[in-house]
């Protein structure tokens, strides 16, 4: 027995020096944390996705013991369970022989502009009367979040055109309705009209205004604003006043379209009210539409989160100058981090003397990888903004000051900024490329005759590509999803019009601009409305994630591509 247990210890004790055992562990630890990795996304996607997804609008009646019952129409969003304890502790009054636990859901109403908040929580116990009548329609609006309620009347210029006399699925309710998605269409393609004069022709003509201003200006600081200069300006300024002119009456005759149509909605508390088509996004009846219609809708829902600018403080529309902000950022800095990155690395491995001083650089740029990024957005904010971005301001804008160019926030700073933050990414990571490379093709380059510059550029360096593309990516991943320095040197709440368009000089550097990572802070932490922002965080969260790995894997198939390419030459 003594000999089998000595077998059995020596096997055991064989087992661990083998070092299986550390690969099991590792193995199990890595799958852990995939799991964990994948389950998140699958929450934040799940929560984010399912934001879109036109639920059914119930209408029930709610009646609390002693209080006055009501009629609410409104979707559920989630339910939860609590004590009756909590309840009477919270001032709710419930019967003493009530249950112990309660089902309390929460329920999205909408109508602010009529009930003062559009989210509330009930019992489920106290609601009864529960049904989903065809009729009762959601409205997505620009302002005011969502209308519930049954639509009654639509009028063009105070006419009545169409009206219903039941609001069950008759034939005149079901008429109004189609008499009243066509004047959502016709109001939609008016406004886009507006939109484009708003923010595209009239930008364009303010944008050259402020260019003749800022020129008279300079040509005022240089003495050389003469009769004749100022003549030719005055006569540039009145050519765009008419055009101006113009689209203003453009605007005015659009303006009166849009307001042509209106409708009468009656909510439910009986009240009816009487508003614009032109302030309705999007008008569905969710409990009348099959599984087809909700999944043609929540396409278009989501491209309208990836296409719009958002409204109503973020937690409405969508964020597309947050995904062109991101990404115009990431790239600008990949554009300036990479050959700063790559000559200091090129510097310390294969012309710096390897001393004592070289490796104090390289614990310095060790350590500078692990500084915070706040203190990075300290001093982009101190260094760049205010002491090269005045300078720059003094020496090239003196006529617009003391209004500043580049002496504010801007997507240039930023850029600056987190390309001083991942450099000591890129540049470890190209030193242990070049580290890899081998001494006899160093030397067979220069025993052909080549010199020392042309053997990097032509030989080292396309065979180091691949670790240099390695740090490239640990950049991009690293900078697309800081924050903190990002609020110090040019991320805003909402910067509509983008940092690239078609007015001169096209790519506005010193413009403020929207990134997702901001988005998710101020929509989660600043917004006014919790509750209506939630989902719309995880949304954000998913798509930024997303853009991460969309950078991530272009870096990757280039890397890979120049590995296979030069795979040959390391053999």
């Amino acid at each position: 027995m003594s000999t089998e247990m000595k077998m059995q210890k020596k096997s055991v004790s064989e087992w661990v020096k083998s070092g299986d055992p550390w690969v099991w562990l590792n193995a199990g630890a890595v799958a852990i944390s995939v799991i964990m990795v994948v389950g998140l996304l699958l929450l934040i996607a799940v929560r984010g996705l399912g934001h879109f997804w036109p639920a059914d609008v119930m209408q029930a009646t709610y009646s609390l013991p002693g209080e006055k019952s009501y009629t609410i129409a409104a979707e559920r969003v989630e339910s939860v369970e609590v004590t009756s304890a909590q309840l009477r502790e919270a001032g709710v009054q419930l019967p003493a022989d009530d249950d112990e636990f309660l089902q309390r859901t929460l329920l999205k109403m909408g109508n602010r502009d009529v009930y003062g908040a559009d989210f509330g929580w009930v019992l489920d116990k106290y609601l009864s009367d529960i049904q989903t009548p065809e009729m009762l329609f959601a409205a997505e609006r620009h302002e005011w979040g969502n209308l519930y309620g049954y639509l009654m009347a639509v009028k063009e210029d105070g006419q009545l055109v169409s009206e219903t006399s039941d609001v069950t699925a008759t034939a005149s309710a079901l008429a109004t309705w189609v008499m009243f998605e066509k004047s959502i269409e016709r109001a939609t393609a008016i406004h886009d009209d507006i939109k484009d004069i708003e923010k595209y022709d009239i930008g364009k003509i303010n944008h050259a205004l402020e260019r003749i201003r800022l020129k008279q200006r300079r040509y005022e600081l240089n003495g050389e604003l003469t009769p004749a200069v100022e003549a030719d300006l005055a006569a540039e300024r009145a050519q765009y006043d008419e055009e101006y002119k113009g689209l203003q009456a453009n605007l005015a005759a659009l303006y009166q379209q849009i307001n042509r149509d209106s409708f009468v909605v009656r909510v439910m508390d009986g009240t009816e009210h009487e508003m614009p088509v032109s302030k309705i996004v999007h008008a569905f009846r969710p409990n009348a539409m099959s599984v087809m219609d909700k999944l043609g809708f929540y396409f278009v829902k989501v491209w309208d989160f990836l296409s719009d600018e958002p409204r109503e403080a973020n937690t409405e529309g969508g964020v597309f100058p947050a995904i062109f902000g991101t990404v115009m950022m990431v790239l600008l800095m990949t554009v300036l981090v990479t050959p700063f990155g790559v000559v200091a690395a090129i510097y310390l491995r294969e012309y710096a003397p390897q001393g004592i001083v070289t490796r104090v650089i390289r614990i310095a740029v060790n350590n500078l990888a692990g500084v915070p990024s706040i203190v990075y957005g300290v001093f982009g904010l101190g260094f760049f903004i205010y002491f090269l971005g005045s300078g720059i301001d003094q020496a090239f804008f003196p006529e617009a000051l003391p209004s500043p160019t580049f002496g504010t926030g801007g997507l240039m700073w930023a850029s600056v900024t987190l390309a001083l933050l991942t450099v000591p990414v890129v540049i470890v990571a190209t030193e242990e490329g070049l580290s890899r490379i081998p001494r006899n093709v160093r030397e067979g380059s220069l025993a052909l005759g080549a010199t020392k510059a042309e053997t990097l550029w032509r030989v080292v360096l396309p065979m180091a590509s691949p670790a240099i593309m390695t740090g490239v990516i640990l950049a991009v991943a690293r900078a697309a999803g800081e924050v903190a320095p990002l609020m110090l040197v040019g991320v805003v709440k909402l910067a509509p019009s983008l940092p690239l368009d078609g007015n001169y000089p096209f790519i506005h550097l010193d413009q403020k601009f929207m990134h997702l990572g901001f988005h998710i802070y101020d929509v989660g932490f600043q917004s006014p409305n919790v509750e209506a922002a939630r989902p719309l965080v995880y949304a954000t969260a998913l798509l930024l994630v997303i853009v991460i790995a969309l950078l991530n894997l272009s870096a990757v198939t280039i890397r890979n591509h120049l590995r296979e390419k030069y795979k040959s030459l390391e053999m």
